[in-house]
């Protein structure tokens, strides 16, 4: 069995300084640590728990992974933190949030005994990290839900069920051809989940409605009105756009409402989108509202389950639901 002196052997230092390393009770210089690191990396070196509780007990302290990619809508990603860190402290815990985006944040905070459970956030279709968190062995769920069986506990919007329920309200409205202006195009490359289900839940629906449907990748700045105009250059017939795009609705909005195609008594649009968001968007009269600190706190709620009985929750999936009524309010 690999013990903490022979971590200390290959990287070269004293046991002592592996401990500190792993606990981060003490400064230790990144060079040192990134040795110690990949020590225990190659040794396959995990503390016995037992010890481990031995020494530091409970730290209650949940890890919070969220990665500031690109893309990705900084507004929304901080809705979420603050309802994990809202329902954390309503449940005793605090929260330790790591910024990087991949697996080796996951692996310093847990084998250093830094926090008790793991919550990872801007999941992709195919995640490398759920590999390492099933290596961990730490307790862990995911916020998000990546394709096939799920080995780690999960809670999200459910992204599918709301592309069925946009286009639903849309046909219901009388459009035959409808558009998803959706994420950024480096989102939908790395295969973001909530991206790949939007699309999935979106395209099927159109299928089961029989109407035309069709996906775009979408910048969130004033550019998206040039996406906008390049989707109708292609295909002239398309009246119906739903939007997931924080950054990009309102100025999709306006070159709709510019142009003609967009109006209180003929919507064009339908966000999907914060409610408060939504509500700032002028001329906006649909929208299925994306419950961020809800998103947030419930994944604290099964973390803490999971922390309190030892049993895997499963999937835990917010449903979609229409926001009524004119929206906005400037």
């Amino acid at each position: 069995m690999v013990t903490i002196a022979d971590v200390a052997q290959a990287a070269g230092v004293s046991i002592s300084t592996v401990s500190y390393v792993m606990s981060g009770k003490r400064s230790i210089s990144q060079e040192t640590r990134d040795r110690v690191e990949l020590a225990i990396t190659n040794l396959g070196f995990s503390p016995h728990a037992g010890a481990r509780s031995l020494a530091s007990r409970s730290t209650n302290v949940i890890g919070l992974q969220a990665p500031l990619r690109s893309g990705v809508d900084v507004h929304v990603i901080m809705q979420i933190v603050t309802g994990v860190v809202t329902q954390a402290r309503k449940r005793g815990y605090d929260i330790l949030l790591l910024t990087g985006d991949d697996s080796k944040a996951l692996e310093r905070a847990a084998r250093g005994s830094m926090v008790d459970a793991l919550l990872v956030m801007d999941v992709e279709s195919d995640d490398p990290r759920i590999e390492t968190l099933a290596e961990l062995r730490h307790p862990s769920v995911l916020i998000g839900l990546p394709a096939g069986r799920q080995t780690i506990p999960c809670v999200d919007f459910d992204f599918e069920a709301a592309g069925w329920l946009a286009v639903d309200r849309l046909v219901e409205l009388g459009h035959r051809r409808i558009a998803l202006i959706g994420s950024p195009r480096e989102v939908m490359k790395r295969h973001t989940s909530y991206a790949d289900r939007l699309a999935r839940g979106f395209l099927a629906a159109c299928e089961a409605n029989g109407v035309g449907g069709s996906v775009h990748a979408c910048p969130s700045s004033a550019k998206a009105a040039e996406t906008v105009d390049g989707v109708l250059a292609d295909d002239p017939t398309i009246t119906g756009f739903l939007v997931h795009n924080e950054g990009a609705l309102p100025h999709v909005a306006a070159r709709l409402i510019e142009i003609g195609r967009h109006g209180g008594d003929e919507p064009a649009i339908l966000a999907l989108c914060p409610e408060d968001v939504a509500r700032s968007v002028p001329g906006l009269t649909d929208s299925i509202a994306v419950p961020a600190e809800a998103i947030g706190a419930a994944a604290t709620d099964m973390i803490c389950e999971l922390l309190a009985s030892g049993t895997r929750p499963g999937v835990r999936l917010l449903p979609p639901a229409l926001a009524g009524g004119v929206l906005a309010t400037t």
